[in-house]
C-alpha cells in the first residue's frame, strides 16, 4: 500500500543508530529505483512498484533487515550474502555492518526482474 506516512512514521520511532542506518538503506534502493513509491507492505517500510512490493526493510532489537519480498532474490545472491545471516524472507544486518550500495542495487535488480 502505498502509504508514505505509515513509511515516516515508522522510521521515526526507531533509535537513531538504526533510524540511520535503514535511511542509508532507503537511500540505496530508492536510487536503484526512482521510479518505486514508498509506502508499506506487511506492516513494513517499503517500495513498491506498481502497488506490488519490490523492497522493503525493518528493526528488531538486535538488529535490522532487508527484505526482498522474495525467497529468489536471497537465493540468486547467496554467494554475496554470505556475510549476513539470512532467511527465507529477510537479510539481518546491524549498523555495523551494513548491505553495501551496490549489493542493494543488484537485489533489487533482481527483483524488478521478477516483478
Amino acid at each position: 500500500m502505498t502509504d508514505p506516512a505509515a513509511y515516516d512514521a515508522y522510521l521515526a520511532a526507531l533509535p537513531a543508530e538504526q533510524r540511520a542506518a535503514l535511511e542509508d538503506l532507503a537511500r540505496a534502493i530508492a536510487a536503484a529505483a526512482p521510479d518505486a513509491e514508498r509506502g508499506t507492505s506487511y506492516g513494513a517500510p517499503a517500495y513498491l512498484l506498481g502497488g506490488r512490493p519490490l523492497a522493503g526493510f525493518s528493526a528488531a532489537k538486535a538488529h535490522l533487515s532487508y527484505l526482498p519480498f522474495s525467497p529468489a532474490v536471497i537465493t540468486a545472491h547467496a554467494a554475496d550474502l554470505a556475510a549476513w545471516h539470512t532467511s527465507r524472507g529477510a537479510i539481518r544486518f546491524t549498523p555495523d555492518h551494513p548491505l553495501p550500495a551496490e549489493l542493494v542495487a543488484a537485489l533489487v535488480a533482481t527483483r524488478r526482474a521478477e516483478l
